[in-house]
This record gives structure tokens, C-alpha cells and sequence, in this order.
């Protein structure tokens, strides 16, 4: 049994208890796109949410007009108060260009726009909707530190599925990378972050620290007073999270931060080459944990970085190798070190700062986006139910979702018949000819 405190105070999952939190007191940013519509994954998360009964629901959406309709549809199935805030409607893109705040669109953008509509309840939790081992314990722990007197919690858990080590992009990527970062060969215990003048900075040194205390930093999961997320400057797309992580430290430090065992967790895995692909998140993570070093005052030796970087992680591949096989999992070195060279290309200086304000400086209020996703969901959802239904249809079979996935067999109609008749037991209203989870093929 293992309850080791890192850093930051970490809560560990001894037992099965399900710990008392205010969460009646918390709203939750629950950010989804077309892929997560009617899947047996979100369709769970949502009804373990009834259980949870936070003071409300929060569904960021990225999605096409003709398929906003069905997916407002399915949502207000639920018994959960959920606010469905479209992202993509053409007011809301007004009102942010209007205030020199629209620029490129992702996950980051989407999750700001949500935690605005947050901000008036006390605690503020954010998780993904693609979580196939979802609890409703998840919020509690999240909220408990809170509770506690902490400012910023962050989920953790292992990432071993399939009989395998996932989790490539920490394991491989950010985890080495911040080794590196850490290694300029002091001995003072700093870990070697030198601020701007060459300095070991108490800001330079403790960031890097800060970084490396938290054991699955790339998470999606992490709750925040509304205080503190009033003040957060998010990334806007697959930078979020280690993005979070710089203002967490920011504003909160190791004192007032904390992570919490989830335990059992398991998700979708992405390949790494392709559009969508690690290798691309990769370059977003680099540049906003380079970002996040730097803006605490560490110069970086961009030089020597890549080699540096490399060397940490072949010293991990091989404590890798070896767990894997203590556990009788399978592992592939070869495959590993081969994504360590494609990680390494994306080692560079971050460009332009393309941040979010925070929303206590943000040019726009809470409300004037709320105004803006309503009037957008109000202008497509006034079509017919013949065009509901064909855009549902759509949603299930153009393979938005980019997982390269058939057409369904005997066994995927089944489970989908199954399904729909458990949600009409449970008194959801059920995704119209929806579809079961693509195959695996994708990694947060």
C-alpha cells in the first residue's frame, strides 16, 4: 500500500470510501464534442451525475449547426440541471472577435468558455466526458481538498489498460521533458531552474518542482475554487491542462495545491501520427510547459534541450521495460524509443502567446456569452423533426470521430438496442439512432 506525499498534498485511494464534499455547492464543466453523442461512455457519466446532484452541469459544446438540436435533445434527458453552451454559433464568434478575443478554436477555448458559466458557484470541477470507468466518487474526491482548505486539486491514476502501459504522451513526453528542464547539474536541490539572470529563483526552481510533483500531470481532471479559476489564463487548445498547471502554481503553490488518486480510469487512446494524434498534441504541451517555465522566470537552454531531453527518457524506457514486466505486461521498446525521436521534434521555442484572459480581466461577462450560445441554439433548434432526426443519423454515421471505425456488426446493434432501452427504463431521452463507442484509438 502505498501513501507516499509528494509536494503537493496527495490524497491516496485506500479504500473504496466515497468522502463528504460540497457538491451541491460545485457546477462541473463537462466539455463535449460530436463524438460524444449517445455513447455508452458519456450516457454513463451523465447518469452518474444524477447521483452526484451538483448545483449544475456545464456541457461546452463543439459541434456543427444541424447537429446541435438532437444533442440539446438527448442532454435535457438527464436529471441534471445542464447548461448546453454551443461554442460554435455565430453570435458567440461576434461577440469574441468583437473583443479581440476569438482566435483559434480547441478543447482550451471551449473549457473557458464553460468555466465562465461556472464562476457562480462556489467550487468549479472540470472532467472529460469520454471516461469509461466514470464514478461519481470522482467529483468528491476532487471537491474534498477543497473543502479542506486547498485551492486547486488535480486528478491522478494509472494509465494500464489492454494489458498495457498507456498515458505515452506523460510517460514519454512531459515527464522527461521536465527532467531535463530540471537538469543543469546544481546541487543545491533546486533542480537546477536558473530564473532569467542565470539565478537559482525561488519562482524558476519551483515551478519546475511544482510540475514534476504531480503524478499524472496531463489529466483532464482538476477542481478550483471559483476564485481561483476567476484568475486562471487557459491555453486554448491541447495545451489546457499543463497550461493549468503554471497558473495553478501561480496562484495557489504548492501549499494551497493538491492531487487525488481517481483510481481505475480508462479512456479513449489516440495514435500518434495523424491530424489529431500525439505528435501534434505534443507540440501544444511542449510549448505550453515551456511557456509555463519560462513566465515563472526559468531560461531555458533550448540548445542542449532536445539531448537533454532524450537522455531522461531513455533512463525512464528502461524503468518502463522493467515494471512492465514485473506486472506481465506487454511492452514495446523499440516503439517507445521511436516515439521519444518524434516527441523530440516538437522541442522548440513557444510561440506567440495566444492565451485566454482570465475572466476577472476578460472584456467580456459571463453573461454576454450565455446570450450569445442561447440565442445561437435558438435560432437551430427551431427546425422540424424530420431534420432532427436526419441530423442525428448524421452524427452516427459520417465517423466524425476520426477512429476509423466500420460499420457495425451484429454485436454493435445489439449493444445499441440494449442501450436504448435502458435509457428509456432510466427515463433519458435516448440519442436517436445512436451509436456505441468507437473502437480504441485515441489517448488524452
Amino acid at each position: 500500500m502505498e501513501y507516499v506525499q509528494e509536494r503537493v498534498t496527495t490524497l491516496h485511494a485506500l479504500t473504496d470510501h466515497r468522502p463528504d464534499a460540497p457538491t451541491g455547492r460545485a457546477a462541473v464543466v463537462v466539455p463535449m464534442t460530436e463524438r460524444e453523442y449517445g455513447t455508452l461512455a458519456s450516457e454513463h457519466v451523465l447518469t452518474a451525475l444524477e447521483t452526484v446532484a451538483p448545483a449544475r452541469v456545464i456541457v461546452p459544446l463543439r459541434a456543427s449547426a444541424e447537429r446541435v438540436e438532437p444533442f440539446v435533445r438527448w442532454l435535457d434527458g438527464f436529471d441534471v440541471d445542464v447548461e448546453t453552451l454551443w461554442c460554435g454559433g455565430p453570435r458567440l464568434a461576434d461577440l469574441l472577435r468583437d473583443h479581440g478575443i476569438d482566435g483559434s478554436r480547441g478543447k482550451g477555448r471551449d473549457v473557458w468558455l464553460g468555466l465562465g458559466r461556472a464562476l457562480d458557484s462556489e467550487y468549479v470541477v472540470v472532467h472529460d466526458a469520454d471516461t469509461k470507468t466514470y464514478s461519481p466518487a470522482f467529483v468528491n474526491r476532487l471537491l474534498f481538498p477543497l473543502a479542506r482548505g486547498h485551492d486547486f486539486a488535480k486528478g491522478y491514476y494509472a494509465r494500464v489498460e489492454d494489458g498495457s502501459l498507456y498515458g505515452r504522451l506523460f510517460r514519454l513526453f512531459f515527464r522527461p521533458l521536465v527532467r531535463a528542464l530540471a537538469d543543469s547539474g546544481d546541487t543545491d536541490g533546486t533542480g537546477g531552474a536558473t530564473d532569467a539572470n542565470g539565478e537559482a529563483g525561488a519562482n524558476g526552481a519551483g515551478i519546475v518542482a511544482y510540475l514534476d510533483a504531480f503524478r499524472y500531470a496531463l489529466a483532464g481532471e482538476f477542481a478550483a475554487t471559483s476564485d481561483l479559476v476567476s484568475r486562471l489564463r487557459l491555453q486554448r487548445g491541447w495545451g489546457l491542462e499543463v497550461g493549468t498547471l503554471g497558473e495553478a502554481f501561480e496562484h495557489a503553490g504548492f501549499t494551497d495545491s493538491a492531487q487525488v488518486d481517481l483510481g481505475r480510469y480508462e479512456h479513449d487512446h489516440r495514435s500518434v501520427d495523424g491530424p489529431t494524434g500525439l505528435a501534434d498534441m505534443s507540440r501544444a504541451v511542449g510549448a505550453a510547459t515551456l511557456r509555463a517555465v519560462e513566465n515563472a522566470g526559468v531560461a531555458v537552454e533550448y540548445d542542449t534541450l532536445a539531448a537533454r531531453y532524450r537522455e531522461e527518457a531513455a533512463d525512464l524506457i528502461r524503468g518502463y521495460e522493467t515494471d512492465a514486466a514485473f506486472n506481465g505486461l506487454a511492452y514495446d521498446r523499440e516503439d517507445e524509443r521511436a516515439q521519444v525521436e518524434t516527441y523530440a521534434d516538437a522541442l522548440g521555442r513557444p510561440g506567440p502567446d495566444t492565451r485566454l484572459p482570465a475572466w476577472r480581466d476578460a472584456p467580456i461577462s459571463p453573461t454576454d456569452v450565455a446570450n450569445a450560445a442561447r440565442a445561437d441554439i435558438a435560432d437551430v433548434t427551431d427546425a422540424d423533426a424530420t431534420s432532427v432526426a436526419a441530423a442525428a443519423e448524421s452524427m452516427t454515421d459520417d465517423g466524425d470521430s476520426g477512429d476509423g471505425d466500420g460499420g457495425d456488426s451484429d454485436d454493435d446493434r445489439g449493444r445499441r438496442d440494449t442501450q436504448s432501452v435502458r435509457q428509456h427504463q432510466n427515463g433519458h431521452r435516448p440519442a436517436e439512432n445512436h451509436k456505441p463507442d468507437a473502437a480504441p484509438g485515441d489517448e488524452t
